[in-house]
């Protein structure tokens, strides 16, 4: 081959190098085989970020030199970030931070509210501690918004975006909590509060002492109301969702307590029969479901307290959800001392769909009940499945008002003073799917649910179970001595060929 068609071959991969180098530059692109997609911008972080009209300095504090099981959140961070920028059309930008590098750096960062956190590190066979930051500082004007910590392993774009959300929304919807009939604290809802507060301004409405709900609440909230309830102040509520306002209400018809082991129908404060009005039926029966929750219960042996754990059918776990908003992107909730809801259908008006079941193997306790916790469950125990948990109802008065109704009261408060306790984390997403969907904004319904949480295992009945334990021991085996068994006639089949002369 003559040199000079060397020479024009080379050139001509350089020319397709340069012209590939050049367009991947302009469109910048990657494959996402995620199963829920954490590394492909959602439409809701893109609506953000092309509708920012101010521009948003993004300060990531990261030490440099992080061990090999972190250095990839870094690199996972930046990638995101040059998404953010190119999206965002310059109106994000970003900077990267070594604040390990000199002291005042470290001031700096910690002075923004990002804190190190200790990683234990072994170089040269010695394990030291290293301070490691890990956070960002989001600017706009005189507004600030910090992530101290990201979190590795978690999906980085419902932090990144509803910071970006909270620095650019100037007038934020509000959003009411109906207050005045034993209603918990909004101080008791403080997981629930720390996600409305990205798109909402939340305050209290005192029911009794106000005459109208103002129009101007995006949506209402009530939780768990346990006084008598008269009919001007229903009366109040139905003027509220008669003009289009939506309400998402948490009540349950039955209340449990383990100290007593007694479960009854809670008492009647009106609620049951204003709920029949916009056609649906709370049952006065618990729903028990095999996938359920375990209770610790204390055992005397000898001398001895010995703490087991049992589970409780009382305390379903909900995988179980129907093709609606509200249910986007869940995987599993913890709904103790539920009651059932069935659809009366008397109104043709009303669109009403269910949002939450049972599995389908649960059933129905009738209240009152006392409570066995040594009861030996079966299967006959489980024969009424796919209850009715929550449900929404559509087209409510002459403005079309829309409700969602969960029939429990307790599965989004974590409780009041020292005694709060931490919620599943769908718990208080389903609480803030149905606050945004029926304050039609439901863009960062797919993003809050985005990342894995929960992956629980189907119910299997004992004999299924024996089947495949037994497979799994049995199973190679038995395929290895078909293997061996096929390539033992194969070689046997070749022997008698060869020594019938037939060497093919």
């Amino acid at each position: 081959m003559k040199k000079t068609n060397i020479v024009f071959q080379l050139l001509i991969v350089a020319a397709i190098i340069l012209v590939f180098n050049l367009i991947s530059d302009q469109l910048y692109f990657r494959i996402d085989f995620t199963e829920d997609k954490r590394y492909t911008l959602s439409d809701a972080t893109k609506d953000v970020l092309e509708n920012l009209e101010e521009v948003i300095t993004v300060k990531a504090y990261f030490t440099e030199e992080l061990p090999a099981q972190l250095a990839y959140v870094r690199n996972d961070l930046r990638d995101q970030l040059v998404e953010y920028e190119d999206r965002s059309g310059g109106n994000l930008v970003f900077e990267f931070i070594n604040p390990n590098a000199t002291d005042e750096l470290k001031n700096e960062a910690m002075q923004n509210g990002v804190v190190p956190v200790s990683i234990n590190v072994v170089e040269n066979d010695q394990r030291q501690q290293l301070q490691a930051f890990m956070g960002l500082v989001f600017k706009s004007g005189e507004k600030t918004e910090v992530i101290p910590l990201i979190q590795p392993g978690a999906a980085m774009e419902y932090d990144l975006t509803t910071a970006v959300k909270k620095i650019s929304i100037n007038d934020k919807p509000k959003v009411g909590f109906l207050q005045g009939h034993g209603e918990p604290s909004l101080s008791a809802m403080p997981q629930l509060l720390e996600q409305l507060s990205v798109l909402y301004d939340v305050e209290p409405v005192s029911l009794p002492d106000t005459a109208t709900i103002p129009s101007y609440y995006r949506s209402i909230v009530w939780v768990s109301p346990t006084d008598t309830i008269d009919t001007r102040n229903f009366a109040k509520v139905d003027r509220y969702l008669d003009g289009g306002g939506n309400l998402f209400l948490a009540y349950s018809n039955v209340q449990g307590d383990l100290q007593t082991s007694s479960l009854t129908t809670a008492p009647d404060i009106g609620m049951a029969s204003w709920v029949a009005q916009k056609g649906l039926q709370m049952g006065r029966n618990f729903v028990i479901d095999a996938n359920c929750a375990s209770i610790t219960v204390q055992q005397r042996s000898g001398f001895f307290t010995i703490n087991s754990q049992v589970e409780f059918p009382y305390f379903p776990r909900i995988s179980n959800f129907g093709d609606h908003p509200v249910a986007q992107g869940l995987e599993g909730m913890l709904l103790p001392f539920v009651n059932n809801l069935a659809i009366l259908g008397q109104d043709s008006s009303l669109s009403i769909k269910p949002i939450v079941l049972s599995s389908e193997v649960s059933g129905i306790a009738p209240a009152p009940v006392y409570v066995d916790i040594q009861k030996k469950w079966s299967q006959r125990d489980f024969t009424q499945p796919e209850q009715i948990l929550s449900a929404s109802i559509e087209g409510i008065g002459a403005g079309d008002g829309n409700m969602v109704l969960i029939a429990n009261s307790t599965f989004m408060i974590n409780g009041e003073g020292q005694q709060q306790q931490q919620l599943s984390p769908d718990n208080v997403n389903f609480a803030s799917n149905a606050v945004d969907w029926l304050s039609d904004d439901t863009g960062l319904i797919d993003l809050r649910t985005k990342g894995i949480t929960s992956r629980p295992l189907d119910q299997v009945e004992d004999s299924t179970k024996g089947l495949l334990k037994y497979g799994n021991v049995f199973a190679p085996i038995f395929l290895i001595l078909v293997y061996a068994f096929i390539r033992r006639q194969a070689s046997m089949r070749k022997r008698q060929r060869w020594s019938q002369g037939n060497y093919n």
